[in-house]
């Protein structure tokens, strides 16, 4: 039996989240976003783990001014 399980790959300050040892990244374009693909093989009792590329980040709806939000008040919208 197989248990597998992801986490995304991120950097916080100088480091890299999800504890993967900086040896193991050495083959990765770190400018570039990651999953990590953890999977434990019983029958082997061994760990293994893959790093699958993700999409291009999201971009964010812009926000909307603090007149937008008032005119959307006085219409009667929350």
């Amino acid at each position: 039996m197989t248990t597998i399980f992801r986490r995304r790959l991120y950097r916080r300050g100088s480091s890299f989240e999800t504890t993967i040892p900086m040896p193991l990244l050495f083959a990765i374009d770190k400018s570039k976003r990651y999953n990590v693909i953890f999977a434990f093989d019983a029958e082997a009792n061994k760990w293994f783990i893959k790093f699958e590329e993700t999409e291009e980040k999201r971009q964010k709806k812009p926000a909307k001014s603090i007149e937008d939000k008032m005119e959307t008040n006085k219409n009667g919208g929350v």
